[in-house]
């Protein structure tokens, strides 16, 4: 593994395409990032289509360049216009603009930055310590073991989801059943196309995501209106004192770390990351008043867990195919496209894949790093753009996007429908993401479930087997527990002294 990550780390910076191809990714991520209604998710799924006209390495060293660089731009809008620009974003926030308002608005922007970094770079060695491990475990399951693995990534995902958990769970299984589109697999039979052929390979995921995660959005920003957003106009210095931010070294390691054990729990994420970290600074600081009012440590912990999570949510990815959080579920799409499927064979058949991830990652982290430094500022001005131009702008990626997946307006159609789902569900108040995991785990649920039910003619299997019945169990435990909340708060019990 070594050998092979040191020859990628000399491919890629004896490459002058892949570096281009970096700092592009993450001028255009930051920004991207930084711009209110646009959230990574968004952001990667918008440009994914762009990179299938490059080799596979280039299209992750672009990928992950723009993957690492919009979840700290979110924290720019956070800072400086009291909108997150990412989910992830939104806990930086409370501490963040009121340092914005009180003319620290540039210290706030480094101090995310240097969070963002280390976070970026523990996540980062926590992905190749622990990747390589989970994999090999990972090698000796079967097709019972893979089902349930998928279920847990689906019920981990409807727990994880913000609102109603039976929602949540609901969107995932309408995922689960889109995904039954096309020729099944198996017997070779055509499903619900309705006899067009251009349905018979299923539903594209790229498209898909562009829709829900991109023209929702932007149908979302548009009803919301408003012309101009109006930041904090003087953001003072941009290198905070080295007393106060020598004192917060700590806590950015604790976020780090945070983040990226969180963030490699299937379908947990940034939010969950930067809350916890949050939660964890305000309830041991010596002085916890002070949180929410403008203090540093207020954006060191969450936007450490924020970049942190990026490593963390890739190792789920590469090692079982189970997407790590929204953001890598585009990602899968994108390695399909490319011909690969995530899994534990990714580290005997495709090491030199895992080495280009590996480089490209830290790559994106350095890069972001000195692009921040330098220009912060002008990311800044950016956001007094007025919205109608920017999201015209969006728009218009995102029809060019799908319609270059496979140069046919019908993954056009496809992201228009998605698109129309992904409002309707976000009036509805019903969490779009577990779509996206739906499509992709639907085909390698049915897959291992049928072919588990072919081997071994029971269904019991999945409950014989330790592992199986251990992560079946997790995955009960995950979604039962919220509906029984839920249905408490919903329906009290009568005060016994009453």
């Amino acid at each position: 593994m070594l050998d092979a990550t040191l020859n990628a780390l000399l491919g890629v910076l004896l490459d002058p395409t892949a570096i281009g191809l970096c700092v592009l990714g993450v001028v255009i991520g930051t920004i991207l990032g930084a711009l209110p209604g646009i959230s990574s998710t968004m952001a990667l799924a918008v440009l994914l289509p762009f990179s299938f006209a490059m080799d596979l390495d280039h299209s992750m060293v672009f990928l992950l360049a723009v993957f690492s660089s919009s979840v700290y731009g979110g924290s720019v809008a956070a800072i400086l216009i009291n909108i997150p620009g990412t989910p992830g974003a939104i806990i930086t926030q409370m501490d963040g603009y009121p340092m914005g308002r009180a003319g620290r608005g540039g210290e706030a922007l480094t101090y995310a930055l240097v969070a963002s970094t280390l976070g970026g770079l523990l996540g980062w060695i926590l992905l190749v310590i622990l990747a390589p491990m989970v994999a090999s475990a990972a090698l000796a399951f079967q097709s019972p073991e893979y089902a349930a693995i998928t279920v847990f990534g689906l019920s981990m995902l409807a727990y994880a989801s913000p609102g109603s958990t039976f929602l949540a769970l609901v969107s995932g299984l309408i995922g689960v059943l889109l995904a039954t589109v096309g020729f099944d697999s198996t017997t070779d039979v055509a499903r619900f196309t309705f006899d067009s052929s251009a349905l018979q390979a299923g539903l594209g995921i790229i498209p898909a995501a562009v829709g829900i995660f991109g023209v929702a959005e932007v149908l979302k920003s548009l009803e919301a209106g408003g012309e101009r957003i109006e930041p904090v106009r003087h953001i003072g210095r941009m290198m905070p004192p080295w007393r106060e931010a020598r004192r917060l070294w700590p806590i950015g390691i604790r976020g780090s770390v945070i983040g990226a054990f969180v963030g490699a729990i299937p379908a947990a994420g940034s939010a969950i990351a930067v809350t916890v970290s949050y939660a964890l600074e305000k309830r041991i600081s010596r002085t916890p008043e002070k949180f929410g009012t403008g203090c540093p440590e207020g954006v060191v912990a969450p936007e450490s867990a924020n970049n942190a999570s990026v490593g963390g949510a890739l190792i789920p990815m590469i090692t079982l195919g189970i997407p790590g959080d929204s953001m890598t579920a585009v990602l899968i799409g994108a390695l399909l496209i490319h011909g690969l499927r995530p899994g534990p064979t990714m580290f005997t058949d495709h090491l030199d894949f895992v080495a280009i991830v590996y480089v490209a990652l830290m790559l994106a982290i350095v890069v972001t790093l000195v692009v921040g430094l330098l220009g912060n500022r002008f990311f800044a001005r950016i956001l007094t753009a007025p919205r109608t131009i920017l999201l015209s702008g969006v728009m218009l990626l995102c029809v060019v996007g799908s319609y270059a997946v496979r140069n046919s307006w019908i993954d056009v159609a496809v992201m228009t429908g998605f698109g129309a789902l992904g409002y309707l569900m976000n009036r509805i108040g019903m969490p779009t993401a577990p779509v996206i995991f739906g499509l992709v785990l639907g085909p390698l649920l049915e897959e291992n479930v049928r072919r588990s039910m072919i081997i071994y003619n029971d269904w019991t299997v999945f409950f014989t087997r330790p592992i199986s019945l251990v992560v079946i169990v997790i995955s009960a435990f995950a979604l039962i527990v919220p509906l029984v909340q839920d249905a408490r708060r919903k329906h009290p019990a009568p005060d016994a002294t009453s």
